[in-house]
């Protein structure tokens, strides 16, 4: 860990303060605001659209400009979707909270490359642990978030005001550490393009890559699933909010504390060993998401949650960038982001359509197809390069 890397850490864990004051409080906000009650979510799906449409965009802004500047543009958008989200709330306009939250998805689409620049300021033989100690930085998130939230949703006289505005100065703070970060020199490419290699649809076609994305997509778009439909589940069942923030906080532990071994883990065991684990630990989350609903319930399911996503996020990450070339890196990590925030925004309004209407217990029971689908896709890639090191052997 050089400072660089540090710092950068640093601006993970002040991204993920951003990503958990929205999912913890807009889905509430929306459903004081919503027309109708399967609509609450609607600003946290603005959110994950707003990401999915900005993937291009900032893929094309990261080959023009480089990651400083990139990153620099990705956070003042950060700060004036926070004053907007203030500015609709202290309005009353649900829809305008919408449209606040699909532009702030700039920001979430330019945070989501941190992993991959973290991987670029460390020699190649420790990008594993590079890419997993930098998402550790979002234990930041984890202890500020819930917080932060909870802190400041009555600082005004309407609820949650105050942390929107809160995440105005979290956005400065941001762009500060980000200054401070000193990339490595990039030659700039003419028109922003995204670099040569292999064309997207052959890079897709590669069975690594491919199971690289199905598990960064599916294992996010679970977690999202999940994650989203908490707050209001806990409500629904008579929990005050700041036994939510108290889930939420561990939740995102769960997410970035094993940041700390991941890289390790991998190291020593490889990605797709570790990624199966985080399907298992999903597994294991819903069992016990099924078994009830008391605060010991949510608190430890939330947390397998958390750790699952880590072990399946960091492991897809590792295994992408074995799977793309330097010259590809812009188009390949545009089309991995690209398939979390689809996925995320299906998700999104899924969460709160499911359990709005359907119940907490039923979105559990939905939950095992993608985590099935990701095991699957797992075990046949490592089938499949089982059968090549035979191969090579004979």
């Amino acid at each position: 860990m050089n400072r660089n890397l540090w710092l950068l850490a640093v601006a993970q864990g002040l991204f993920l303060t951003n990503n958990v004051v929205f999912i913890a409080i807009n889905g509430l906000v929306g459903l004081s605001l919503a027309p109708v009650g399967w609509m609450a979510t609607l600003p946290v799906m603005g959110y994950v659209v707003g990401g999915a449409l900005s993937t291009g965009l900032v893929a094309r802004s990261q080959a023009r400009w480089g990651r400083q500047v990139a990153f620099q543009l990705g956070l003042a958008v950060a700060l004036a979707s926070a004053l907007l989200a203030a500015l609709a709330l202290w309005l009353g306009s649900f829809w305008l909270l919408v449209a606040a939250t699909v532009v702030a998805g700039y920001y979430s689409a330019n945070g989501q490359l941190y992993r991959f620049a973290a991987g670029e300021l460390a020699a190649p033989a420790f990008r594993e642990k590079a890419v997993s100690l930098v998402l550790a930085g979002g234990l930041i998130g984890a202890i500020a978030g819930p917080n932060l939230a909870n802190h400041t949703r009555n600082l005004l006289e309407t609820p949650f005001l105050g942390a929107y505005l809160a995440l105005a100065g979290v956005a400065l703070l941001s762009m500060a550490v980000m200054a401070a970060i000193h990339f490595p020199a990039e030659p700039p490419r003419a028109g922003g393009t995204a670099g040569g290699g292999r064309p997207l649809a052959m890079l897709v076609r590669e069975p690594t890559f491919a199971v690289a994305l199905v598990g960064a997509a599916l294992g996010y778009g679970v977690m999202n699933l999940l994650m989203a439909a908490t707050p209001l589940a806990m409500q629904t069942c008579g929990l005050p909010f700041s036994d939510a923030a108290l889930v939420l906080e561990w939740h995102v532990i769960g997410m970035f504390a094993p940041g700390f071994f991941t890289g390790h883990l991998i190291r020593r065991f490889g990605a797709i060993p570790i990624m199966g684990a985080g399907v298992l630990l999903n597994a294991a989350c819903i069992a016990i998401a099924l078994s009830g609903q008391d605060l010991h319930q949510f608190l430890v399911a939330l947390f397998l949650l958390g750790v699952g996503w880590n072990f399946l996020f960091t492991g897809s990450t590792t295994l992408a960038m074995q799977a793309y070339r330097p010259e590809e890196k812009d188009r390949a990590q545009a089309a991995i982001n690209f398939g979390v925030f689809a996925t995320m925004a299906v998700t999104a309004f899924a969460s709160g359509a499911l359990v709005t209407t359907q119940g907490w217990w039923w979105l559990n029971a939905l939950s095992t197809i993608p985590v099935g689908l990701t095991g699957l896709a797992l075990l046949v890639l490592a089938l499949r390069q089982r059968a090549r090191a035979i191969e090579c052997r004979a």
